[in-house]
């Protein structure tokens, strides 16, 4: 490797002295002394790359392969950074239909938090919220006024449900019923995070699922549906 290198500052040597000595007539070897002073430095730089992989002990099999894999990274990285606003909106809808109710948490572009919530297998958009640290599945209901809480999810957050006084009539698809108006220290959806908000815990077995209702939803900025998301913009 050092004989190689001695050559290679040979031949730059040999090439600057060429070019000091014609510098006058603009002409080295009949080649303009641009033109050969680019074909010295491409030159030297090969020689570089050719010793470097001579010297690696590789077979040009593996080289050619090892270069084959680099050259497909480097193009697999590219194109996901120049469509990387279309995957994540592929992913925004894989991860929804795999999970739904899983709340998708993005910026949207004027920076604003938003929250894409998609539907359930029954036609309902639903939401998985965090409520007092716990996960609560929940039915997005805009014809709800306030939250609306299960007996069991209320019990399941921690809320003292003995003490509840069940004094709001309210309506449900299972009929009339009573709740106890309840404030939550905090409801979570994905990044969009409200504190102290109105609810209401049902009696046992009058509500299936919890809901979402407009206690949380008309503190946000704006929300919007389309066939299969509903997106919440903090």
């Amino acid at each position: 490797m050092g004989r190689t290198l001695w050559i290679i500052f040979g031949i730059i040597g040999f090439g600057l002295l060429m070019l000091l000595i014609n510098h006058n007539s603009g002409e080295t070897f009949g080649l303009p002394n641009d033109t050969f002073a680019s074909a010295l430095y491409l030159g030297v730089w090969g020689a570089v790359v050719a010793a470097a992989v001579v010297g690696s002990g590789q077979r040009l099999g593996e080289m050619a392969r090892n270069a084959i894999i680099w050259l497909m990274a480097i193009l697999v990285l590219c194109t996901v950074y120049v469509y990387r606003f279309e995957l994540q909106e592929i992913g925004t809808r894989l991860a929804g239909g795999l999970l739904p109710g899983a709340p998708i948490s993005r910026v949207s572009d004027d920076g604003r938090p938003e929250v894409v919530l998609t539907k359930g297998l029954g036609g309902h958009f639903q939401a998985r919220a965090d409520i007092n640290g716990q996960s609560v599945s929940m039915m997005v209901d805009t014809g709800a006024s306030t939250i609306a809480l299960s007996f069991r999810d209320a019990e399941r957050i921690g809320l003292d449900v003995e003490s509840l006084r069940f004094i709001q009539p309210v309506v449900t698809a299972n009929g009339r019923a009573m709740a106890a108006p309840v404030t939550l220290p905090e409801v979570s959806v994905g990044d969009i995070t409200r504190h102290n908000v109105r609810a209401g815990v049902l009696e046992r077995g009058k509500l299936a699922e919890s809901l979402l209702g407009m206690s949380f939803i008309e503190t946000l900025s704006s929300f919007h549906m389309s066939r299969d998301e509903l997106v919440l913009r903090d």
